[in-house]
């Protein structure tokens, strides 16, 4: 008869390999250190460390392993309470948790704790701002596929007609695609209102510069079931835990994976208005 196995150290081993693990950019997001995106950014630019070696995207967390970040360790037992703030943001601040970016979210919340955007919002333009620590729920919420209504309130700065808004209406050349139909709906003459499921850079001021008009006033007043009522501007609340529930309720059947990547030319190198935009309006000129 035979010596008898020891598995002392490679029960150790087995249980490694069979643990698949823990994306590296989903591992950062869900302990609280920023989004996928943001983690991916980092990851690229050699500022997360796995087990001492310089991280990789694609690269996975198993038990055992250890992750820094800016040359700090990661806890791997640290995980915060999930945070949810809607912020109804004013003109003038730029839509980042970069603390280097002067007017950053951040410095006009105050919260105590780390959290970041669920896309963004222009500089220019004010309304409703999501944000959280909960990385898994931004990237879900990201996903194009699905198709989370925003609604905005559009101020252009002359009449606009019925036959423009009908044609915003049913799609419009930009950014080398075409912009999904979407519900507008008429306030006054130089008013209304456009609910997007999209998400494209600069999308509503390039639709109306398309049919040839200026937006001097852009606000964001619905984000799917949250809306600006009773909150006004510059203020910001935690959401309810039935508004929570609700949000992640709609967004559960998302993978949660990373958006496409688009090659070519950065959005803002795509300038595309239509026939009867006139150029930016000059400076001192009302």
């Amino acid at each position: 008869m035979g010596p008898a196995l020891s598995f002392g150290g490679g029960a150790k081993y087995i249980r490694r390999a069979m643990d698949t693990g823990t994306r590296l950019n989903k591992y950062l997001s869900s302990h609280g250190h920023c989004s996928r995106r943001e983690a991916d950014r980092a990851i690229e630019a050699g500022a997360v460390r796995l087990n001492g070696r310089i991280a990789v995207l694609g690269d996975v967390v198993r038990d055992g392993d250890v992750v820094e970040l800016q040359g700090q360790k990661v806890d791997p037992q640290a995980k915060p309470r999930a945070v949810y703030l809607l912020f109804n943001k004013p003109e003038g601040v730029t839509s980042t948790t970069d603390r280097a970016v002067r007017g950053n979210v951040l410095d006009v919340l105050r919260y105590p704790e780390r959290i970041f955007t669920v896309g963004r919002l222009d500089k220019d333009s004010r309304g409703l701002l999501l944000l959280t620590n909960d990385g898994d729920s931004v990237n879900k919420i990201l996903r194009a596929g699905n198709a989370h209504p925003k609604e905005y309130w559009v101020q252009v700065r002359r009449p606009i007609s019925d036959e423009e808004l009908e044609t915003m209406a049913r799609g419009v050349p930009m950014l080398g695609t075409r912009t999904l139909p979407c519900r507008i709906e008429r306030i006054s003459p130089r008013a209304y209102k456009v609910v997007l499921v999209q998400g494209l850079n600069r999308q509503i001021r390039r639709m109306a510069e398309y049919v040839g008009h200026e937006v001097s006033i852009l606000e964001r007043k619905r984000i799917m079931h949250l809306t600006d009522k009773g909150l006004p501007t510059g203020a910001w609340r935690e959401l309810t835990d039935a508004e929570v529930g609700q949000l992640l309720e709609a967004v559960k059947h998302s993978d949660g994976g990373p958006t496409e990547r688009v090659e070519g030319p950065r959005p803002k190198d795509f300038h595309q208005p239509g026939p009867g935009y006139r150029g930016p309006r000059p400076k001192g000129r009302r």
